[in-house]
This record gives C-alpha cells, sequence and structure tokens, in this order.
C-alpha cells in the first residue's frame, strides 16, 4: 500500500466509499516542454534526491517535498522542483496503467507541469486519437469545492465549443437555474450562439480573451456577449460571474400517449448532490399517472447524458439500479477495476484487495444518509442520449447495465471512450489525476476506448462489437428545449422504441464533434473542464 495517499483517499471517502472519478470532463493544457527551473543536479546514486535512469525510488520519499511548501499545511515540507518531479515520476511507475509505455525521462531541468505532461503513454487507439487523452491537473482547493460541492465559477451557462479554432463556434447547451445567466430579464437561452465577447468577434479576439471571458477563474468578472438566436435574431448580454452551484438534474417530466408513458431526465453530472436529484426524479417518475391509461408510473426512460462528463462512479452504480431494480442488479457486479501488472489483485492506492463495485440499492451518504433505500424503476431497457461529451462514469453506467442483460438504446453520437478511471492525489496544492485503471462490466467487457456508438453511426475499423450499441446517431439539435419531445435526439428516441427505426444518420463519429481540451492547442477554445469529464472515486 503507497501510504502516502491515505490522507487524499480519506479526504475523498468522507461522504461515504471510497469514490472513484471514472475522470470525460476536459484536460487542462499543460506546459510545454523545457524551461521552467527546477535542479540541474541529474543525480548518481538512486538512493537519494537525484535521478538515476531505469531506477525508482518509493514516491512516499519524495512526497510533501515542496519547492513552494503550503503556509500551514503540515503535510508540505521544503523541497524543490526536482523532489517534485521524482515523486511523479515514481508515482506513475507505481500505478500508471501503462507505466511501460512511458519514456524514463530525466526530470531534471523541468517545471512540474511540463514534466508530468511527459508522465503519460503515446499510444493511439484504433481510430487513431491518442489513448490517453485524460491527463490533467488542477489546483486542489478547487478540486475539492467542485467534487465534494459542486460550486464552480461562472454564470450558470454551458457552453458548447463545436468549433475551437477560427471560424469558431461557441453555443449555449443549456443553463442551471437561479444563476446568472438564468436570472436575466430575459433569461440566456440553448442555442444560442456567441458572436462578440466583450466587444471583439470571437473570430478575431484571441482565445486567451475569449478562455477568460467564457470561463472565469474567480467571481465578479463581468463580460458583455453578443448572442444570435437560432432564428438569427442578435442581443448583448451582461454577466457578471459567481460561485455557480450545478444542477446535475434538470427537466424530470412525462410524455403522455394514448397507450403509454415515457419518463425523460437530463443528468449533466455525478456530483455529490446527484444521489438526492436522481432518487427525487425517480420518485417523481413512479408518481405520475397517465390519465389516458389511468397507469401509474413510467414504461420506458429516456435519460439525457449527451453532456455529462462523469464523477462519482458509485453515484453511476446507484443510477444502474434505480434504471433496472434489485431482481436485475441484486448480487451483480456493476463495474471491476483493473490496475497495472504490477497490482493484479491490490489497490496500489487503498492497499485493499481488488473487489467488484455491486448496483448500489442504498444511498451512499453523498447528499442522502447511507444506508437509506433507494427508488427504482424496474425497467429491462432504457434509451440514451449521448455525444462526444458523454464520458467515463457515464459510460460505466452503459456499461454496467449491459453487463447485466439490461438493454441500452443509444441515441445520439458517439460516447468519448473513456473505461479508465483514477485517484486525485494531492502534492504540494496540486492534484494530479493520471491513468491508474481500467474497468470492466459483469460480462467481462470494457474495450471502448473510441466510445459506445450507435449501430447506424460511423463505426472506426476494429471496434470490438461489444461496443456497437443498438440505436440511432443522430446530431445534436440546438433548435430546441432540452426535453422537448420534437428536439432530434429526443424525437429519434420517442420514434425508435415504437417502430425500431432510424432517421438517416447524422450524429458525431468518434474523431468528428467536440473536441476535448487535452487536443486543443493553446490558441484554441477550451471546453467544459476536465474535472468534471472524469470518473472519481
Amino acid at each position: 500500500m503507497l501510504a502516502f495517499f491515505t490522507k487524499q483517499v480519506e479526504l475523498l471517502c468522507e461522504h461515504g466509499p471510497s469514490r472513484l472519478w471514472l475522470v470525460v470532463a476536459l484536460p487542462l493544457v499543460l506546459s510545454a516542454c523545457g524551461g521552467g527551473g527546477g535542479d540541474s543536479d541529474g543525480g548518481s546514486g538512486g538512493s537519494g534526491n537525484s535521478y538515476v535512469a531505469g531506477v525508482y525510488m518509493p514516491a512516499s520519499q519524495f512526497k510533501g517535498q515542496c519547492a513552494a511548501p503550503r503556509a500551514g499545511n503540515t503535510n508540505d515540507h521544503p523541497g524543490t522542483t526536482l523532489t517534485e518531479n521524482l515523486f511523479l515520476r515514481s508515482l506513475t511507475n507505481d500505478t500508471y496503467l501503462w507505466y511501460r509505455e512511458v519514456n524514463d525521462i530525466n526530470p531534471s531541468g523541468y517545471s512540474t507541469s511540463a514534466y508530468f505532461d511527459l508522465l503519460k503513454t503515446n499510444a493511439v487507439t484504433s481510430s487513431g486519437r491518442s489513448k490517453d487523452r485524460f491527463h490533467f491537473t488542477y489546483d486542489t482547493a478547487v478540486w475539492q469545492a467542485l467534487s465534494q460541492a459542486g460550486i464552480e465559477y461562472g454564470y450558470g451557462a454551458e457552453w458548447m465549443v463545436l468549433a475551437g479554432a477560427p471560424p469558431r463556434r461557441v453555443v449555449v447547451a443549456f443553463t442551471h437555474p437561479n444563476e446568472p445567466a438564468s436570472r436575466l430579464a430575459s433569461p440566456v437561452q440553448r442555442g444560442e450562439e456567441v458572436r462578440f465577447v466583450d466587444g471583439v468577434s470571437i473570430d478575431s479576439a484571441s482565445a486567451s480573451l475569449l478562455n477568460a471571458a467564457l470561463w472565469p477563474e474567480r467571481v465578479n468578472e463581468t463580460h458583455t456577449f453578443t448572442l444570435r438566436s437560432a432564428a438569427g435574431v442578435s442581443r448583448t448580454v451582461t454577466l457578471t460571474s459567481e460561485e455557480v452551484t450545478l444542477a446535475p438534474v434538470q427537466n424530470v417530466s412525462a410524455i403522455m400517449t394514448n397507450s403509454s408513458t415515457v419518463g425523460y431526465l437530463q443528468f449533466n453530472d455525478h456530483l455529490a448532490q446527484s444521489e438526492l436529484a436522481l432518487a427525487n426524479a425517480v420518485n417523481t417518475l413512479l408518481a405520475v399517472r397517465n390519465p389516458n391509461t389511468q397507469m401509474t408510473g413510467i414504461d420506458d426512460l429516456v435519460i439525457d447524458m449527451r453532456y455529462n462528463g462523469g464523477g462519482y462512479l458509485a453515484i453511476a452504480s446507484e443510477l444502474g439500479y434505480m434504471i433496472a431494480g434489485n431482481a436485475r442488479t441484486g448480487g451483480q457486479t456493476f463495474e471491476q477495476m483493473q490496475f497495472n501488472d504490477k497490482n493484479p489483485s491490490t489497490n496500489p492506492v487503498t492497499g485493499q484487495p481488488l473487489t467488484p463495485t455491486p448496483f448500489y440499492s442504498t444511498a451512499q451518504n453523498f447528499s442522502i444518509v447511507g444506508g437509506t433505500a433507494l427508488p427504482t424503476l424496474n425497467l429491462p431497457r432504457v434509451f440514451v442520449l449521448t455525444g462526444s461529451g458523454t464520458c467515463s462514469a457515464s459510460e460505466s453506467v452503459i456499461n454496467g447495465l449491459r453487463g447485466v442483460g439490461v438493454q441500452v438504446i443509444q441515441i445520439g453520437s458517439a460516447t468519448c471512450g473513456k473505461p479508465y478511471g483514477f485517484y486525485g492525489i494531492d502534492n504540494c496544492g496540486t492534484t494530479y489525476f493520471t491513468i491508474q485503471l481500467q474497468t470492466i462490466n459483469a460480462a467481462g467487457f470494457g474495450s471502448y476506448a473510441d466510445g459506445f456508438i450507435p449501430q447506424n453511426g460511423s463505426i472506426p475499423a476494429g471496434t470490438p462489437s461489444g461496443a456497437v450499441l443498438p440505436g440511432c446517431s443522430v446530431a445534436d439539435d440546438f433548435t430546441r428545449a432540452l426535453g422537448d419531445p420534437l428536439e432530434a435526439r429526443l424525437a429519434a428516441a420517442l420514434n425508435y422504441r415504437t417502430t425500431n427505426s432510424c432517421p438517416a444518420a447524422t450524429g458525431f463519429a468518434p474523431n468528428e464533434g467536440l473536441k476535448m481540451q487535452s487536443e486543443f492547442d493553446t490558441d484554441e477554445l477550451r471546453g467544459k473542464s476536465m474535472l468534471r469529464q472524469n470518473r472519481w472515486d
């Protein structure tokens, strides 16, 4: 067991069992290689704070030796950039899933952020994408605020970067209730396109200007945006950033016909408060009464995770149970973690034996008292609306349910492709996220590195059959509100459930659509934070 992880794991677990962020939101763009201070000591002995090729001292030897110790933090001690780099080098060799594919580079002469960026594989998937697109860091205090309380800075508007380099295209995907963008006299609406920021065209403005305005890093920043509606009407709004509390579940509703009732819910993030929000949504749908059939409850569920980048794995497990019920999930594995070949039976972070994650039928003490029975819809199938922003823990919902025979019908674009996870490791005020595990379902499947793809979508050569799902490839429809039965993806799901047919394929293939932030050059726009596109433990 790597004892120095204990405090961080306790931090992530204080509300319940250990929580794994199956980290698809968007990685930070790290510094370029070289430069950036640090020590020049190349060392020779391998027994001290030095580098010897192929020799790795225990990561615990370098833990908390900081170039700039945090004031008042008893975990931090005087150190150097080199000791911080040596910690990351040994951590990678101990726990990185693909540690054999990482070049052993002398850490001297690199800034810590630049060196961390080198500590990953350069291999690619069958579609040609980087295998590890999920390597990132976060300021520890910011990470704690978002992961535990669902708080980030902004306006409560989720911007979708459809084109990050000129000619750019940035649109509003949705807004969170009771936040600056939704409190305007004329609230910001889904589908409105950003044309000017602070009076400058998004095509001529620098990426740094646009990033600063779209994703403010503190409160009380004021910016103006010229927005253009789908109908071509332009207007200018002024927004001031606040601490935004995210609404992970929205638009819970029932669509009723003469013979059946279809439930719909928009699920945006696997955050701690999602536990209560999802349980409330399921209870709402259980209580729906169709005046045409005089029946209570729903016959089918459409869960909209097109913008859900992931979060707590335990929340994904709970959702799987709330969809399928005990008869299908009781005693079954939701997901099994697999670490590198140095750790075939033990979790190298917690030191515990590897055991499957079950389908949790009771609350895990995120936002509902632990042990409280969760409600369930007891459905044999579910329709999932997806996009390239559907990642990590969201993909775990799909894979976990399929592993126990629940039919998952996919409507939308290929998902991001992240059957991987990691623990956030704090050192010297930065939390590091490096892929440490792969996950498989009860049937032993976890090979969806290019995402889950609807059966009529564009399927890359070499895609495993288990990653191709029944359903329809349908592009995102920004002309209608989420939850509107006429919105293209929801309409396709409603049609498929009665006809088993699809419209012409229009969704994105794995290499199309929205880019991960790690795939942006530094002169392009960033997107949804990597913090919210992952699987957490």
